[in-house]
C-alpha cells in the first residue's frame, strides 16, 4: 500500500511571549524574552526565582466557560486553548460527531498544580472532605485529550503521550503514523504543560538543572552559550492539525508544511542525563533523514532542543556536528525566549518550524553571546532570511527519549 502523505494545516500556540500564531511569531522575530521573576508563589527561600510565566491568559478568550475552567488544571486550559486556535486556523468543518478525527495531545507531568493545591488543603485542614472531587479528572494526563474531544465532538483515537520533554514531538510523530496507516484522516496533536509550582521548582533546582541567574532573568536562558547554567521552566501549549494530503486537498485547505521524516528511540543510558556520545540522537537524526530520502546537505535549518543546560546542549551539539560534518547547518533554540515548556516544548517548536517555512525566516537564539569552544555548531542569533525547504525539529526528554521530525515546504 502506498504511504499516505501527511501535512500540517492548522497551528495554535499559547506561550509566555504570546498566544496565537501572529503574536507568537512576531515575538520570536523581535527576540522577545518571556523569562522573568516568578510571581505565582513566594520564591524568597528558593534557589531559582525565575520562570517563563504566561501572564495574560484568560480562558474565556478561547471558548472555555468559567464553570468549565474551574474544573480544569491550567495545563488543560492551555491545551484546550491551543487546540481551539489550531482547529480555527485549519478551518476544519466539524459535524455533530467526527469519527475520522482523533486527538493526541500529551503532557510531560500533567495536573501538578492542582495536585499540589489539594494536597496542601488536606494537610492544613486534616479533613479529607475538603479535597476537591474534581482532583482526579483535573490532574490526569489525558485531561486535555478528553476535554478537546468533548468540546469539538472528536470521536476518533485519543491516546495520551507522556515522554517527558519529548512528549509534544512524540505526539506529532505518532499522530502522523496513524494518518499514514490510514486509520484516521485528521489528528489534532501536540502537547501542553503548566508546572510552575513550588514543588517542581524545588525539585528541578535541587537536581541543579535550573538557571540561577536570578539577578538577570532576561539573560537566563542562553542555549549553546559558554556561560549557560541551566534551563528555565516555562509553560503553555502547542497543537497542530495534521491531515492526510488527500483529505487536505479535497477541502482546499492551506498547507504550512509536509511531514516527510521522523524517528524516535531511547538512549538507555541514564534517567536524567543525556548520553555524552549522543549515539541514539545521531541515529534519530540520520533515520529521520533516511525516511525522507534526504542527505545532511539538504537540511536548511534545525530547531534544536537547546535547553541551555551544560550537558544537554553539549550532547546535542556533538550529534549535529558529527552527522553534518563540514556542512555547518544553521540551528537555533526558541527556548531562549519562551523557556522550556516540558511536555509542550516539541509541539510549540514544531509550530515555530512551520511558521519558519511559511515566512522563510530562521528564528533566533537570543542571549547567545559567547560561543562555547567545545561545541562546533552554527548558532543563529538574529532573525535570518533563508531559503527554507527542509527544516528539522529535535526534541529529547528525561529517560533518554529522543524524537526528530523533518518538515518540508509543500510543493505539490
Amino acid at each position: 500500500m502506498e504511504r499516505r502523505r501527511v501535512v500540517i494545516t492548522g497551528i495554535g500556540v499559547v506561550t509566555p511571549v504570546g498566544s496565537g500564531n501572529g503574536k507568537f511569531w512576531n515575538a520570536l522575530m523581535e527576540g522577545k524574552g518571556g523569562v522573568d521573576l516568578i510571581s505565582r508563589f513566594d520564591t524568597s527561600e528558593f534557589k531559582t526565582k525565575i520562570g517563563a510565566e504566561i501572564r495574560d491568559f484568560d480562558p474565556k478568550d478561547f471558548g472555555i466557560a468559567p464553570k468549565s475552567a474551574k474544573r480544569m488544571d491550567l495545563f488543560t486550559q492551555y491545551g484546550v486553548a491551543a487546540a481551539s486556535l489550531a482547529i480555527e486556523d485549519a478551518q476544519l468543518q466539524l459535524g455533530e460527531y467526527n469519527d475520522n478525527v482523533g486527538t493526541m495531545i500529551g503532557t510531560g507531568i500533567g495536573g501538578l498544580m492542582t495536585l499540589e493545591k489539594e494536597k496542601k488543603k488536606l494537610v492544613e485542614s486534616r479533613n479529607p472532605s475538603r479535597v476537591s472531587p474534581f482532583l482526579i479528572p483535573m490532574m490526569m494526563p489525558n485531561a486535555v485529550n478528553a476535554n478537546v474531544s468533548i468540546m469539538h465532538k472528536l470521536t476518533g483515537t485519543s491516546p495520551c503521550i507522556a515522554n517527558a520533554c519529548a512528549t509534544g514531538l512524540y505526539a506529532l510523530i505518532y499522530a502522523t503514523k496513524d494518518i499514514v496507516l490510514g486509520d484516521f484522516d485528521v489528528v489534532i496533536a501536540g502537547g501542553s504543560e503548566a508546572i510552575l509550582t513550588e514543588i517542581a521548582a524545588s525539585s528541578f533546582a535541587n537536581m541543579k538543572a535550573l538557571s540561577r541567574r536570578n539577578d538577570d532573568p532576561k539573560k537566563a536562558c542562553r542555549p549553546f552559550d559558554k556561560d549557560r547554567d541551566g534551563f528555565v521552566i516555562g509553560e503553555g501549549g502547542g497543537v497542530l492539525v495534521l491531515e492526510s494530503l488527500e483529505h487536505a486537498l479535497a477541502r482546499n485547505a492551506k498547507i504550512y508544511a509536509e511531514i516527510v521524516g521522523y524517528a524516535t528511540n531511547t538512549d538507555a543510558y541514564h534517567i536524567t542525563a543525556p548520553d555524552p556520545n549522543a549515539r541514539m540522537v545521531k541515529k534519530a537524526i540520520c533515520d529521520s533523514m533516511g525516511m525522507a530520502g534526504l542527505e545532511p546537505k539538504d537540511v536548511d535549518y534545525i530547531n534544536a532542543h537547546g535547553t541551555s543546560t551544560p550537558l544537554n546542549d553539549k550532547s546535542e551539539a556533538t550529534a549535529i556536528s558529527e552527522v553534518f560534518g563540514d556542512y555547518k547547518v544553521p540551528i537555533s533554540s526558541t527556548k531562549s525566549m519562551i523557556g522550556h515548556l516540558i511536555g509542550a516544548a516539541g509541539a510549540v517548536e514544531a509550530v515555530a518550524c512551520a511558521l519558519a517555512i511559511k515566512n522563510q525566516i530562521i528564528p533566533p537564539t537570543i542571549n547567545y553571546e559567547t560561543p562555547d569552544p567545545a561545541m562546533d555548531v552554527n548558532v543563529i542569533s538574529e532573525p535570518t532570511h533563508a531559503d527554507l525547504n527542509v527544516v528539522m525539529n529535535n526534541s529529547f526528554g528525561f529517560g533518554g527519549h529522543n524524537a526528530v521530525m523533518v518538515l518540508k515546504k509543500y510543493d505539490g
